[in-house]
């Protein structure tokens, strides 16, 4: 069964940085489209941002709100993918879920506010002074 296990979650200074890691049960990372979607207390899921792409191509895509803050990265070695976040605001406060779905070839594209199939069971990060 695919799994999902999301780390690095935690309170941090408005400003600040975290590095969540997300470990995923897969044989290759190629072959999936994997993500990260938020939930802010009483407020809907948000899309934030994805990777995919296989044999050499990489892409990524982000939500606005974190445009030029967040990065998201991968590492086939650890099958393991990351996101960066820097800059901080309160208004990242949230449960961040992994999310994963197959991709239907090499070049596929995913986005932010995709459906998908398999979530972990998310870590909180708060960002308060």
């Amino acid at each position: 069964q695919f799994q999902l296990a999301e780390s690095g979650g935690g309170l941090v200074q408005p400003g600040g940085s975290l590095r969540l890691s997300c470990a995923a049960s897969a044989s290759n990372l190629d072959h999936w489209a994997i993500g990260w979607i938020r939930q802010a207390p009483g407020k809907e899921h948000e899309g934030v941002s994805c990777i995919s792409g296989g044999g050499g191509t990489t892409n990524t895509n982000y939500a606005d709100s974190v445009v030029g803050r967040f990065t998201i990265s991968r590492d086939h070695t650890k099958n393991t993918v990351y996101l960066q976040m820097n800059s901080l605001e309160p208004e990242d406060t949230a449960i961040y879920y992994c999310v994963a779905t197959s991709a239907s070839h090499s070049g596929y594209v995913c986005y932010p506010d995709d459906d998908y199939d398999y979530w972990g069971r998310g870590t909180q990060v708060t960002v308060s002074s």
